[in-house]
């Protein structure tokens, strides 16, 4: 089941709610709520139930359904457990994450999240966070560009695209355009599309925070997920697939397993998809953003 949305159309959308196996009356949480299309499913199969829904993205709110069964909560997942222990829940029947950026996201040329726009640098989220990518260009020291280039890329020249930007600086980096006129000698002529994207990928985790966001999230989800209940979670890119593989094999976003006296492992959750679920041809030629998803199901012990 594809539905379309404007501000975003769901990926996986009915392997998603399958994963999360909703109980009439469970309570349920949509970390990265969005477009709502996720929620809006969760809605139709949760009858007396509750759906909290975060996200720290103001134009996320504009989304919200005219339901009572769903709260609202704008900010950030990383959170997630204070707020809801705020709200007097302590636990839930499952935990869905769609990571990454939205397709509105993509689409506001003002926002600097897309290749495909002339727009100021700035890639956040959160618009009330200070860091941007522009700050990052402009003002991160070497060792730090180098830094958010490896930890965030598959990128191979990272040396000579941070010794490019910082030669740069004197005239300013501070539109989308002006950053691809000054990496421009250092994209391959092989794959362009690919290198420019990871580009804008790294800058943006820096900006977000998103790999220690991940971490976060995932950490907090084995005390607030009942025993039974389910963790669905859906990355784009490799560093966080690989973060949400570790944690569900071993309850470590590192892959380190802990065993107990008698050598039995010591971890929270048991994957139930055994195989990542990726999106059917069908499905990409519908949503071209859809060919990166990998999603991963898990249920706690």
């Amino acid at each position: 089941m594809i539905v379309e949305n404007k501000y975003h159309t769901p990926v996986l959308l009915h392997d998603c709610i399958e994963g999360l196996a909703i109980v009439d009356g469970g309570i349920y949480v949509d970390v990265t709520f969005g477009g709502g299309g996720h929620s809006l499913e969760i809605l139709k199969n949760l009858g007396s139930g509750k759906l909290f829904a975060f996200d720290q993205d103001e134009a996320a709110e504009k989304n919200v359904p005219n339901d009572d069964r769903l709260i609202f909560v704008r900010q950030s997942f990383r959170f997630l457990k204070n707020h809801l222990r705020l709200k007097g829940i302590r636990q839930v029947d499952g935990i869905l994450a769609d990571l990454g950026v939205s397709s509105h996201q993509f689409d506001e040329a003002d926002r600097g999240f897309s290749t495909r726009f002339d727009s100021e640098l700035d890639m956040r989220m959160d618009q009330d966070a200070e860091l941007t990518a522009r700050k990052i260009v402009e003002e991160y020291s070497e060792d730090d560009l180098f830094r958010v280039f490896r930890q965030g890329s598959d990128l191979k020249q990272v040396g000579r695209m941070v010794r490019s930007i910082l030669a740069a600086r004197s005239q300013g980096i501070s539109s989308t355009t002006r950053l691809r006129e000054v990496l421009a000698p250092c994209a391959p002529f092989k794959k362009p599309a690919q290198f420019w994207a990871q580009v804008f990928q790294a800058l943006r985790i820096e900006v977000n925070d998103e790999m220690s966001a991940l971490i976060d999230l995932l950490e907090q989800t084995a005390e607030l997920i009942k025993p039974g209940g389910r963790l669905v979670v859906m990355s784009y890119h490799s560093l966080e697939d690989r973060l949400v593989k570790n944690f569900i094999r071993s309850g470590h976003v590192d892959g380190t397993l802990e065993k107990d006296f008698y050598g039995n492992p010591i971890k929270p959750f048991d994957a139930v998809n055994r195989k990542v679920i990726v999106p059917l041809d069908e499905e990409i030629e519908l949503n071209n953003r859809a060919r990166s998803a990998k999603l991963r199901i898990a249920k706690r012990q």
